[in-house]
């Protein structure tokens, strides 16, 4: 049996971190950043979401209808189209669709606003409806790790308005979980301290793989060691609140 050391540096990083309005970017973390499409070399993602993003639009045959809009951002990209969305559109509706700089998805390049190939696409809100292959899509999304992150039955929890052009990687099998139980990743964040380390965890099962979840705190820690075996993978997440998220990844049932 052996041991996983967790800081709390690991709060602030990871697949699961929640960033809104109550909850900003606490540490620059050193990602890799690669384009979604070699057609928009300029809509960058973190390297692993750039690829399963462009896994799922091969799956389901929509790399020629489907484009990225906007990808990963800096700071100070998120700074000047939070500006210019005042400027142009007033403080009620860059409120709704405009994160400010440090409270923004798109600063970790996990986050990536998609839309319909047309000729003019809206840069803020991109159309990307419930039907046809932009359906097609969303409803394929959680089986490859992505969700759709701000849902209208979700504003009033999200603080943001409605965008099913916005989609987050969070890694499998969250996605599905999140689905299956209409959650928001706030929700999630709040749902997922249920399943302590030292409690009952959360587990599921697909064909091939079982997965243990479950949350471990670190709000009264500076540093904690997690047994783990040699039987199975681990993944770790931040939920940059409170604490971490254990993904414990086995083959077979």
């Amino acid at each position: 049996m052996n041991g996983m050391i967790l800081t709390r540096d690991n709060i602030y990083k990871g697949n699961l971190i929640l960033i809104n309005a109550d909850h900003p970017i606490v540490l620059n973390i050193n990602r890799q950043f690669i384009p979604v499409d070699t057609a928009y070399a300029d809509v960058l993602l973190e390297q692993k979401t750039a690829a399963i993003l462009m896994h799922i639009l091969r799956d389901i045959g929509s790399t020629n209808q489907i484009v990225p809009v906007s990808g990963y951002r800096s700071r100070e990209a998120q700074e000047q189209i939070y500006s210019e969305s005042l400027r142009e559109y007033g403080i009620e509706f860059t409120g709704k669709y405009v994160a400010l700089p440090n409270h923004s998805e798109h600063q970790t390049g996990l986050a990536v606003d998609l839309g319909i190939r047309k000729d003019l696409i809206d840069f803020i809100r991109p159309d990307f409806p419930y039907e046809g292959i932009s359906d097609v899509f969303r409803r394929n999304a959680p089986k490859y790790g992505f969700v759709e992150r701000y849902q209208k039955t979700k504003e009033s929890i999200t603080g943001i308005s409605h965008e099913p052009w916005h989609f987050r990687y969070v890694g499998y099998p969250h996605s599905e979980i999140m689905q299956n139980y209409g959650l928001s990743l706030e929700e999630y964040t709040d749902f997922l301290k249920w399943f302590p380390f030292d409690g009952k965890h959360l587990t599921t099962e697909n064909r091939n793989n079982r997965f243990e979840i479950y949350y471990v705190s670190l709000s009264a820690a500076k540093q904690i060691t997690i047994p783990t075996s040699e039987a199975a993978i681990y993944e770790v997440s931040g939920n940059n609140v409170d604490g971490c998220i254990i993904t414990e990844w086995r083959s077979g049932s």
